[in-house]
């Protein structure tokens, strides 16, 4: 995977208004995992497209009522199938983390990548988000100086009590291990 003027060459790009200038374009230092569904439990990329774009339609699903007028977005989504699509450039500050704390530094938005995985916290990710995550995660590395293998970090643990993703079903052991390969 290659890098190229902070988007990823092998992802399908789906610019989302959600996002704006880091503080530190330099400073980027913290990856997040992330997990969504759209609707809970059901694995539709195009709602999750529409979400991050705010084009999320409030009549499509019951569920959307709650969330349509929100404005997230995330750098990077992998889908089950492995797919991988691109919402903001990495120099860009995506709007993922929220209220967040990470090694005593808040606002986490600053100075991390967010990358979600189509998936909910109880059900098992796929072979092919684990293989495209690593194979990300290492062009992540070699590319931003400031990140590394001991920078990876749940939304759940820069958020606890408020976030619960990626979830008792990410297998961080797993992960660990392709990014040795």
């Amino acid at each position: 995977m290659d890098i190229r003027q902070h988007w990823l060459d092998d992802a399908e790009r789906i610019p989302s208004p959600n996002c704006d200038l880091r503080p530190d374009d330099q400073d980027i230092s913290l990856i997040v995992l992330h997990c969504i569904s759209l609707p809970p439990g059901k694995f539709e990329d195009r709602f999750i497209h529409q979400f991050f774009c705010n084009r999320l339609q409030a009549d499509d699903d019951s569920y959307f009522k709650t969330l349509h007028q929100l404005k997230v977005s995330a750098h990077i989504l992998i889908n089950r199938q492995g797919i991988i699509s691109q919402y903001v450039p990495f120099d860009k500050r995506a709007w993922h983390a929220g209220q967040s704390i990470y090694a005593g530094r808040s606002r986490c938005n600053d100075f991390s990548i967010g990358i979600e995985l189509q998936g909910t916290e109880t059900s098992p990710y796929t072979d092919q988000q684990y293989q495209q995550l690593a194979a990300l995660i290492k062009a992540l590395l070699m590319h931003y100086p400031g990140l590394s293998t001991s920078r990876i970090t749940g939304h759940s643990d820069i958020a606890p009590g408020r976030k619960t993703d990626p979830g008792e079903s990410f297998d961080w052991q797993r992960l660990y291990r392709l990014l040795e390969k």
